[in-house]
């Protein structure tokens, strides 16, 4: 049974927490601790406990056993991953229809805003000055109240770009990327002493990211981090605790997350070649045996006759010599095989180093494009003529054109692949597509997935059979029942592997990629890159990650305040 205590030294400590599904174990001995100033990453592949491990944290599941010890009253402020309702900060729950300045107040500690809550709190504590929760409300909404910090408050909203949104805005119609970044922003308000923090880079571009690590590295507190952002990583945090899904445990690395691939490359040639060493000698002690064992049985035959003169004659005393001999052969032999077993028992022996699956991606199959493939001629784009996004654009794109897209969120990017693909009409002039262009477009929304279908009725369409369909979906990671489960029950990880897979069978030979690596963890992400870099057509990409960028951008489409400036 888990058990939360509280902390004499350290801020928090976690120690040999275990937690399991049915019969599923996703880990087992996790331990770790954090102080004031700490950032560690907490890394692993997707399915592996990540986001579970927080939820115990943050008190909002429980493990099966383990401690957490926390200093008393420590103030922690946790942000889901892909939320549909904001904390209860301050015991209400349920405000999606509130207004932004409603919600925001509340957070900042606004007096208009948190004085009639407190009144309403105080009257009915007055009737039930027993009542704990309403207690923990009050004191919660008076240290609000105290430690209010106006300056603060807009730094935060405009580091994230909330500042822009109207204030009478309902919170229920904000985009998926702007619910996210509004809860970061809740949470950093709180004024937390501890963050745990999942995926708190998706939808944000890049002056966002580098505004959050410059508040991070000011951050007084501490903070566990689950990220598929590198660079992120390598500029935030100083520790790094790795889930293996293999051995269902955690190791812990100094350094940033380049530090951790280094280490974790370096440890894991170290155990190849150790084991490699090991297989060797097991070989040679075995050959030994044999070698033995072969000489017993050999000594026996000899002892049991001795030809002399083409005669066989028996001879009692020789006999015997020999039959001890082989019995004191045989016996050595024995021993030697008994220390081999106790050896491959041993728990220091070396264990063959396994490796995880990793998602495998086929473009081999794409048609041939022509050498005339998009062209933009005086476009314009957006929802309203009298205000167009972008506008005047003339660019043309290349059969071999590995093009990432990127610029602040709201700029247009997405809008421009929308129009590419046709799904938006242009404001003014026109987008030419080549005759020999099959088009395939990722949405960030996920929305060319039917909810109502499985993964594999998806892709059957391309098999000739179910079983044809699970093996290619095993490529892209779908095992056990998941091919059979309905897409809408897909975490957002498997969903965007998904999408993979259904350009795969489409055959596409020009990808329109909005957020394609947003929802993949670090491994899948560099199987993604790998993969387009052998993808034999064009490439545009709507990409936040500037280790993506580095490795992959040919060009640079950079949108912003309604230009397209090119770079290459």
């Amino acid at each position: 049974m888990l058990r939360h205590v509280a902390a004499e030294v350290d801020m928090l400590t976690v120690h040999q927490l275990a937690k399991s599904f049915a019969l599923k174990t996703l880990f087992e001995n996790v331990t770790f601790s954090l102080n004031s100033g700490d950032r560690m990453a907490l890394v692993g592949p997707n399915g592996c406990g990540k986001t579970t491990l927080l939820r115990i944290i943050a008190a909002e599941e429980t493990a099966d056993s383990g401690v957490i010890s926390r200093e008393p009253g420590l103030r922690t402020g946790y942000l889901a991953q892909g939320f549909t309702d904001y904390p209860a900060y301050s015991g209400v729950s349920g405000i999606m229809n509130d207004t932004l300045s409603t919600i925001v107040g509340r957070a900042a500690g606004d007096p208009d805003v948190l004085e009639p809550e407190l009144t309403a709190v105080s009257l009915r504590l007055a009737d039930h000055p027993d009542d704990a929760a309403l207690q923990l409300r009050f004191d919660d909404v008076l240290r609000r109240m105290s430690t209010a910090d106006p300056g603060r408050a807009a730094s935060i909203l405009a580091g994230l770009e909330l500042d822009q949104l109207p204030g009478d805005l309902p919170a229920a119609l904000l985009s998926g990327g702007q619910k996210t970044r509004l809860g970061l922003a809740l949470v950093l308000l709180d004024d937390p002493r501890l963050l745990l923090l999942d995926e708190p880079t998706n939808h944000l571009d890049i002056a966002m990211l580098e505004w959050l690590e410059d508040w991070l590295s000011a951050f007084p507190g501490a903070a566990l981090i689950v990220s598929h952002d590198r660079v992120f990583l390598d500029r935030t945090v100083d520790r790094v605790l790795a889930m293996d899904p293999l051995t269902k445990t955690t190791a812990e690395y100094a350094g940033g997350y380049s530090d951790y691939e280094d280490q974790k490359a370096k440890a894991l040639q170290k155990q190849w070649s150790a084991y490699y060493d090991q297989q060797q000698e097991i070989r040679r002690v075995k050959q030994d045996i044999q070698r033995t064992r072969d000489q017993a049985a050999s000594s026996e035959f000899r002892a049991s006759s001795v030809k002399r003169g083409g005669a066989i004659m028996a001879m009692k005393g020789y006999k015997d010599y020999k039959r001890s001999m082989a019995k004191g052969v045989a016996q050595k032999a024995k021993a030697r095989a008994r220390k081999l077993e106790r050896y491959l028992d041993d728990e220091e022996r070396v264990e063959k180093p396994k490796r995880l699956r990793n998602m495998k991606l086929d473009f081999a199959d794409t048609a041939h494009l022509g050498r005339f493939v998009i062209a933009m001629e005086d476009l314009s784009i957006g929802y309203d003529k009298k205000a167009p996004l972008l506008s005047g654009l003339w660019r043309s794109v290349s059969p071999d054109a590995r093009i990432v897209i990127s610029g602040p969120n709201g700029s247009g990017k997405s809008t421009l692949l929308r129009t590419i693909a046709g799904d938006l009409p242009p404001l003014a002039g026109a987008v030419e597509i080549g005759p020999s262009v099959k088009m395939g477009i990722m949405t960030q929304e996920q929305t060319n997935l039917d909810p109502k279908l499985t993964p594999v009725s998806t892709v059957r369409h391309a098999f000739d059979n179910e079983t044809a369909a699970r093996s290619f979906l095993a490529y892209f990671l779908f095992t056990g029942d998941e091919p059979l489960l309905r897409n809408a029950e897909l975490s957002y990880g498997q969903r965007a592997r998904l999408e993979l897979a259904r350009l795969v069978t489409e055959g596409c030979n020009v990808l329109l990629l909005d957020e394609p690596i947003n929802h993949l963890d670090i491994s899948s992400r560099d199987q993604f890159e790998q993969a387009l870099s052998q993808f034999d057509g064009a490439v545009l990409a709507v990409v936040h990650d500037r280790a993506f960028i580095g490795r992959f951008a040919e060009q640079i489409w950079w949108i912003e305040q309604g230009e397209l400036f090119c770079e290459n």
